[in-house]
């Protein structure tokens, strides 16, 4: 064998072995799973973040879950308080108020004086000859003689309170029965006198006048039931 053909055979065989080392580099699956399991990492990272991400978003909504029951809690409270307003407190306070209040009174003595001073008065009094307590309310109703009507009321002459009167106790009322500078109008001279103890009193009284009756005109009012005589004269 010549040297040209020693040489041949020898580049022949070098290459060969080079192919040889090239497929058996291609076909080594380690290099290729480790370049895929680095890029497979690489990829499912993100994706284990988003799974944190989504537990955080359902931690969020705890709070929301304490905010609706702090809602339920506030009802709760509407509702309590809406237990108390209907627990009608003061209604029953009014009731036991005036379930305590005396009863008119019904069973008086009464009489008609006319006075001196005020000049053209009448003193009113009633005294309470029942047994209990009673209560003289608003004012009188009076008919002087065939009056057709009552006379008005002086309305300052209200007194703070109702007049209570204790059994033997006296309660007064003021009649001005005519002008004392003649101003009066209408006047006519009345006998009799029929007396309500109040406007919505059913009974009525016939307390006496003087024998010679009474000057009235159209300046005839009368006050409210008063504790003492000097208020039922002040008007």
């Amino acid at each position: 064998m010549s040297a040209r053909t020693a040489r041949t055979r020898l580049l022949a065989a070098a290459a060969l072995a080079v192919a040889t080392l090239s497929l058996t580099a291609c076909n080594n699956g380690e290099g290729v799973r480790d370049e895929g399991a680095s890029a497979g990492t690489s990829s499912v990272a993100p994706s284990s973040k988003g799974s944190e991400g989504a537990t955080t978003g359902k931690g969020t909504a705890a709070p929301v879950g304490s905010s609706s029951k702090g809602t339920a809690g506030s009802s709760g409270s509407g509702g309590s308080s809406g237990s108390k307003g209907s627990s009608g407190s003061t209604g029953a306070s009014d009731s036991d108020s005036d379930s305590t209040l005396n009863k008119p009174c019904t069973t008086v003595r009464t009489a008609a004086t006319e006075v001196s001073r005020p000049l053209n008065h009448l003193l009113l009094t009633v005294t309470n000859t029942g047994s209990k307590n009673c209560d003289l309310a608003y004012y009188p109703a009076v008919r002087l003689g065939e009056a057709q009507s009552v006379p008005p009321v002086f309305e300052d002459s209200q007194p703070q309170a109702v007049v209570t009167l204790a059994p033997g106790e006296s309660g007064y009322a003021g009649v001005l029965l005519s002008a004392a500078d003649g101003s009066g109008s209408d006047g006519y001279t009345a006998k009799s006198m029929t007396l309500y103890i109040n406007t919505d009193s059913q009974k009525a009284l016939t307390p006496s006048l003087p024998a010679k009756g009474v000057h009235v005109d159209s300046s005839v009012r009368v006050t409210y039931w008063q504790a003492t005589m000097d208020d039922a004269l002040a008007w």
